[in-house]
């Protein structure tokens, strides 16, 4: 379990104490962005007492994507065979996970789904419901890829299937970088399953999500949606 923080005191126990009795055999890397809340010191005390807790010391807040990819790293390198994401805040309940992993058994790569039948989110307002709807149709619809929930955060991955995603090529850093990830799973032919979740609305701690994440997320989605169709018509293999 990869969990990547920044200014998540609050949320931090609490969380990884869900994981820990939802999944007990689970190891948990927190990935913190040296948050001046005191996060990491949190998380260096949840390592000292539990073998199954490990901790990413990082330089700085580089974005989301930076922080998975580094704990991608070190999940590949210490040799799990399994790496899921999840955010720290509690929006994805830890209580599900045992559904993604019962689903990874048949596929490569496993959605935690809000907009597929029985996903639901809860404590959303419309305007946020409707900026995350529109982002997974919009994503779907430009880039071709079958998938209800393509901008979603709680996923599991083979070993095998982030290996050979071309990680080290990933340069999206927002929560574009799950869209990102997603297309490089279908256009490899992996096997991609949703399964639906109920997302929860943060209740302690601030939202990540800005301006500036979103407009990222819309020009590289509508750069790869428009790229690839040229490559399409010109004979080129995708990028």
């Amino acid at each position: 379990m990869i969990i990547p923080t920044y200014n998540e005191a609050e949320n931090i126990k609490p969380i990884v104490s869900r994981v820990r009795e939802s999944v007990p055999e689970a190891h948990v890397l927190i990935a913190d962005d040296n948050s001046p809340d005191g996060t990491g010191k949190l998380a260096d005390e949840l390592a000292a007492d539990d073998d199954h807790v490990h901790v990413l010391h990082r330089k700085g807040k580089e974005g989301l994507g930076a922080a998975y990819l580094a704990g991608f790293r070190w999940g590949v390198d210490e040799g799990y065979g399994v790496l899921v994401e999840m955010d720290a805040d509690g929006s994805h309940q830890p209580e599900e996970l045992p559904r993604l992993l019962t689903a990874l058994k048949g596929a490569d790569l496993v959605l935690g789904s809000r907009w597929v039948p029985g996903g639901r989110v809860v404590n959303w307002p419309k305007s946020r419901e409707f900026i995350s709807r529109g982002g997974s149709t919009y994503s779907r619809l430009l880039l071709g890829v079958d998938i209800r929930d393509v901008t979603g955060g709680f996923r599991a991955f083979r070993r095998e299937t982030l290996e050979g995603l071309g990680l080290d090529e990933v340069a999206s850093q927002g929560y574009c970088f799950q869209v990102d990830l997603a297309r490089r799973a279908v256009a490899a032919g992996y096997h991609v399953v949703e399964v639906p979740i109920t997302f929860v609305e943060r209740e302690r701690g601030d939202s990540k999500m800005s301006n500036d994440i979103i407009v990222e997320a819309l020009w590289r989605v509508t750069a790869w949606g428009v790229g690839s169709r040229a490559n399409k018509l010109l004979g080129r293999k995708p990028s």
